[in-house]
């Protein structure tokens, strides 16, 4: 067989050969190039596999990684897993294999699918966050923010023993801290007093890593804290079961401590408007003040924070989280059965629920009442689930006048609604209070503006030592505990006395445990493992949470600089050379999750002179979603079941299912197995054949909704340059975009017309090796000089176009030149690897062709000889005529008079005018 001849599989074949021989993907540090770092967000292997929706931020990063490589960077472009996390534990208890085992060999099925689609992956520094070899390190870094604290004078993380000196010398009264709102100042002699637990206690207020009590998601059934984005509408994503807010004691990192410069921050990257504000709105600052409203009946008081201190006069009533600590306090016997009803109601229910958007809010007075600030009048107290304990100080004071939940809500229980501002008399209220108008009913400050008003409010309530101007962040510090037991083992023990020691030997692996199923206690089933939990000594006892999912992710981009590092997260040389992510593609689902804590993780890192720089991404690409085609049943078409039953696409054609079909459909479908096909279906029938028509939807690609289309059956068919092009012409790579498999015959018949550039369908030599021609010059620079523009752009999808277009203009040339097809070769690597590695070999070169460099536009080429006239007459095209760029519009007009297809519509005639534009059009009237 002449290997010459077009065969997708065959040139797949031979150019992973020659990649593997050559080891080209590999990479080293290298001074002589400027360092360009690409990175895709690694995938969970999950047991599925992947579907043809995951590969594409995958393409587009791997063409923008070759396209850097052969402008002469030195790119980095690795890959790994995040196998660390809940899917693999629920398999495990499902199957009873070991979780590790199971991620393995989906580890293996990813990177055989990943392989075929020729990614140039440097497979030599694959990180997987669940190997003992990382994840000691994903440990390291949890020592170090447990053994620091924040000093906001200076702004930065500094060592926890720093602070033991300060607080030996002269106590915390000088100290300005990111700490709990909860702490009390001491003097060095109080501290020096205190025994070695409660100065544990007091430090646990100020370590970036540190342990508290908190209402927590808490799942039953999967026997772990959840966090808010893995429960929906009051259950467990993953699996459905019910989940209840519980106070449990918690690990937490102090990313509140880095709010402000995570903000900051935002300013110097080259991220999406869109992405920054999803941040922006998490982190959430608000500039106000701090009040405390004094409990009558009861020592203490209720602190709100409200950026409104301006309508203090319109409060009628205060509202406290249902889990505020001082509910069971100050509820009264008449109330509490009924406030314990609402708690209990309450805690079925996620904070994102108790957060959404409602016209009217429920809530349950408490018999308790607090005194205004200034006017000492009788305020009532409810509790209500819109308010969080976790979010400022789980009270807000509410101004019916200015606020439109509170405005409903005092209607609801008729309570008072104060009018505060001349331009808010209907009281009718649909937002926040306007800052409009003069006050009224506001006592000393009727008739001042908004700013004095605000200042002198702060002033007289710091002056009655109810309150202070102060800046919050909507964002709370991160959980940081799971009881599970397929995650990063805490090195931290306790002690008898309950004194917490960090476990300085890593990693702290997991044990072998009997069992994985949730321990019905609350404790991970790491607790099981006694021999474990007792390793130092019988009276000892091992932390038994693990870490979260985000724990391996936050920093799995550094280790890619140096994987291999047994001593350090990465050598001092690695983190100097590759410093920080250069372009970064990854799904805006991540942005206040995986993007901020990673942000936070490196801004601390760099506090302790671990990296050089205080950002890990400098620019972020978001990519849309591939969406998939799902065929459904209509409504009348089977009997005895609802229309809108999902049919697995690979038993349809043309969107139909056969009776055939329909056979096999029942024994994989528990929904179809006991209908009579030739009572229940209302088949259509054609030509002898009975099928059903199916309705067409577009919609998430997932294999619950059987739409899953997998690249191995595209690559097997069209070859993986098809299927690498294809991704890309859907359009742009934000934007979501429904996967139609009928479309990938065009792109495959493209790149067979590409070869057929070279080599003709017998496989003989088409292309020559004389001079290339002007034309064909022109042809290959225009294009070079639109792909360069479009790749810089990132608007790969109109790359494509160009590449066609360019094929076709070459298909008019009876023989193309071998110097102006090498260009389009190398032009075209990016994005097709596989056909221009196996032709850039065929036609003479050893080394491989992502080593070449990307061509340069040559403008010379670029100039127009010719300029192409529409002629009309009376007003309708009826030619083109090609002239000369220089020529005047005498020549203009007579080359167009003696047209043959203008002669032949003038038939003789003498116009009566002819109008040259120049450049532009020749009008000719009869």
């Amino acid at each position: 067989m002449n290997n010459n001849i077009f065969n997708a599989q065959e040139i797949d074949k031979q150019a992973n050969q020659i990649w593997d021989a050559q080891n080209v993907y590999q990479v080293e540090i290298n001074h002589n190039k400027p360092k360009y770092y690409v990175l895709d967000m690694f995938p969970y292997p999950s047991g599925a596999g992947l579907h043809v929706g995951h590969p594409l931020g995958y393409v587009f990063s791997d063409i923008q990684a070759r396209y850097k490589r052969m402008q002469g960077f030195n790119v980095l472009h690795p890959m790994g897993f995040d196998a660390f996390g809940l899917p693999a534990e629920q398999y495990a208890i499902q199957t009873g294999q070991h979780p590790a085992i199971t991620t393995k060999k989906n580890i293996e099925t990813f990177k055989k699918q990943l392989a075929k689609i020729g990614f140039s992956f440097d497979w030599s520094r694959e990180v997987i966050t669940c190997d003992p070899s990382y994840y000691k390190h994903t440990q390291w870094i949890f020592l170090q923010l447990f053994n620091a604290w924040y000093d906001n004078n200076e702004n930065k993380a500094k060592s926890i023993d720093e602070l033991k000196t300060i607080f030996t010398q002269s106590g915390n009264t000088t100290i300005n801290a990111a700490c709990g709102d909860d702490s009390l100042y001491f003097t060095a002699e109080e501290w020096n007093n205190y025994d070695a637990l409660q100065q544990q206690q007091v430090l646990m207020q100020y370590r970036l890593a540190y342990q508290s009590e908190a209402m927590v998601n808490w799942c039953p059934e999967l026997g772990t804290v959840l966090a808010n984005d893995e429960v929906v509408n009051g259950v467990s994503e993953r699996g459905g079961f019910p989940v209840i807010r519980q106070k449990m004691t918690q690990w937490f990192l102090r990313i509140t401590a880095y709010a402000d410069r995570l903000l900051q921050g935002l300013d110097t990257l080259d991220w999406s408007h869109a992405m920054k504000e999803m941040q922006r709105n998490w982190i959430g600052k608000s500039k106000g003040a701090s009040v405390k409203f004094p409990l009558q009946n009861h020592d203490g008081n209720i602190e709100v924070f409200t950026t409104r201190v301006d309508t203090i006069f319109g409060v009628s009533f205060l509202v406290i989280a249902p889990e505020h600590e001082l509910v069971q306090k100050i509820t009264t016997n008449e109330y509490k059965n009924e406030v314990e009803t609402y708690i209990l109601n309450t805690s079925k229910k996620s904070d994102i629920e108790r957060q959404a958007e409602v016209k009217e809010s429920n809530g349950q007075f408490t018999g308790a009442f607090v005194l205004h600030p200034f006017t000492q009048e009788k305020i009532p107290v409810y509790i209500a689930d819109y308010v969080l304990a976790s979010y400022g100080t789980g009270a807000v004071m509410a101004v019916p006048s200015g606020d439109q939940r509170d405005f409903l809500f005092a209607k609801k229980y008729n309570l008072p609604i104060i009018p505060i501002l001349d331009a808010q008399q209907n009281l009718e209220v649909e937002a926040d209070a306007t800052k409009e108008g003069k006050y009224i009913n506001s006592d000393f400050i009727n008739g001042m503006d908004y700013q004095a008003a605000t200042d002198l409010l702060i002033a007289k309530l710091e002056a009655l030592g109810l309150g202070k101007g102060k800046i919050q962040f909507k964002m709370r510090d991160a959980g940081y505990s799971r009881q599970r037991y397929w995650g990063e083992p805490f090195p931290i023990y306790y002690d008898e006395n309950g004194l917490i020691h960090t476990v300085d030997k890593l990693p702290v692996e997991l044990p072998e445990v009997s069992s994985y199923k949730p321990t019905g206690t609350g404790e991970s089933p790491l607790a099981n493992a006694t021999k474990w939990v007792h390793q130092f000594g019988e009276n000892t006892r091992m932390e038994t949470d693990t870490m979260p999912g985000y724990a391996g992710s936050s920093w799995y981009f550094l280790r890619y600089m140096d994987a291999h590092n047994n001593n350090a997260i990465a050598s001092k040389e690695s983190l100097n050379y590759w410093q920080s992510v250069d372009f970064y593609v990854g799904g805006n689902e991540h942005a206040v999750g995986h993007l901020l804590y990673s942000r936070f993780w490196h801004k601390f890192l760099y506090d302790l002179g671990i990296v050089p720089t205080q950002e890990p991404f400098q620019k972020m690409v978001n990519q849309g979603m591939i969406q998939g085609r799902s065929l459904l049943t209509k409504d009348g078409q089977i009997n005895g079941l609802a229309a809108g039953l999902h049919i697995p696409i690979e038993l349809t054609q043309n969107d139909k299912i056969s009776k055939a079909n329909f056979e096999e459909l029942q024994t994989k479908d528990n929904r179809f197995e006991n209908i009579d096909l030739n009572k229940d279906v209302n088949w259509e029938e054609k030509d002898g054949e009975q099928f059903l028509t199916l309705q067409a939807q577009v919609e998430k690609m997932s294999k619950s909704l059987l739409n899953v289309v997998n690249p191995d059956d595209i690559i097997n068919e069209y070859g993986a340059d098809t299927f690498r092009m294809y991704e890309m012409f859907l359009g742009p790579i934000d934007a979501s975009k429904p996967w139609d498999t009928n479309g990938i015959s065009g792109v495959y018949n493209f790149l067979r017309k590409f070869w057929r550039l070279f080599f003709d369908d017998e496989g003989n030599q088409k292309y020559t090796t004389n001079k290339a021609s002007e034309e064909e010059l022109k042809i290959v620079h225009k294009c070079i000089k639109k792909i360069t523009e479009d790749i810089e752009r990132l608007s790969f999808n109109t790359c494509i176009s160009s590449f066609m277009i360019a094929v076709n203009d070459y298909g008019k040339i009876k023989q193309a030149n071998q110097e102006a097809l090498e260009l389009l070769l190398k032009l075209m690597s990016p994005f097709a690897p596989h056909i221009t590695e196996t032709l850039w070999h065929k036609i003479g070169h050893q080394e491989s062709i992502v080593n070449a460099t990307f061509p340069i536009c040559d403008e010379s080429y670029l100039v127009e000889n010719t300029i192409t006239y529409p002629v009309q007459i009376n007003g309708k095209l009826r030619a083109n005529i090609q002239v000369d760029a220089n020529a005047s519009k005498e020549e203009v007009e007579k080359l167009a008079l003696n047209d043959e297809q203008v002669l032949k519509y003038i038939e003789n005639k003498t116009p009566k005018k002819v109008i040259v534009v120049p450049n532009k059009i020749v009008n000719i009237v009869l």
